[in-house]
């Protein structure tokens, strides 16, 4: 496994947010998704990929991001893209009417987005895949457009760091299946990220770090 520095970002802003499908803004750059359950810790891989505190909002309950975010990233080597950050999903308590039209905006970009290369599916090491997730690789391995190729799959395995050493690999194993590809992440370990980015820049077609 390669440990080799991410390139270093230039720039990482905000740049848009739709809570509707007509509100989903233009392409700009290849787009890379971030999907999971509402607590599974995407705004925090995501401001850890960015380099940024707080740029992604973070919050102790479950179900913050209510839109679809857009955020413009740049690295120093000339790579230019936009991470997604899709509405958490699985969480309760929010009103059927509230969460039907999340669902509604994430899904119609998931299967009609023509920027879209990568879905990015975070799930927490201890639980690994379940039913919704696996259900959200159906849909996004299966869709088919004309216009765009069939975006590629990404799993993350989050929080590995409140798993034991020892048992980190056993527990990344029982995630991984025949002809998917997985991370494993840790907010305290660096070169988990550098791994993470090096992964998305290949599966998502970017140019490779010189």
């Amino acid at each position: 496994m390669s440990h080799a520095p991410a390139p270093p970002i230039v720039s990482a802003d905000y740049a848009a947010s739709a809570a509707r499908a007509e509100e989903l803004p233009p392409s700009i750059a290849v787009e890379i998704a971030f999907a999971g359950r509402s607590n599974v810790g995407k705004s925090t891989l995501l401001n850890a990929l960015m380099h940024r505190r707080g740029l992604a909002r973070t919050s102790s309950t479950p179900g913050c991001t209510r839109t679809v975010n857009f955020f413009s990233v740049r690295t120093k080597d000339g790579a230019a893209l936009t991470l997604v950050d899709l509405p958490g999903y699985g969480y309760a308590r929010r009103a059927k009417e509230e969460k039907e039209s999340w669902a509604d905006v994430a899904e119609m970009y998931l299967l009609e987005r023509q920027a879209l290369r990568l879905v990015v599916l975070l799930v927490d090491a201890r639980r690994g895949l379940e039913a919704d997730d696996r259900d959200l690789l159906e849909m996004v391995e299966t869709s088919e457009r004309r216009d765009r190729p069939t975006p590629k799959t990404l799993v993350v395995a989050t929080k590995l760091d409140r798993v034991s050493a020892s048992a980190r690999k056993p527990t990344l194993a029982r995630i991984v299946e025949p002809g998917r590809h997985i991370v494993g992440t840790a907010e305290s370990d660096p070169k988990s990220i550098d791994e993470l980015w090096r992964r998305v820049r290949a599966l998502a077609d970017l140019p490779s770090p010189t």
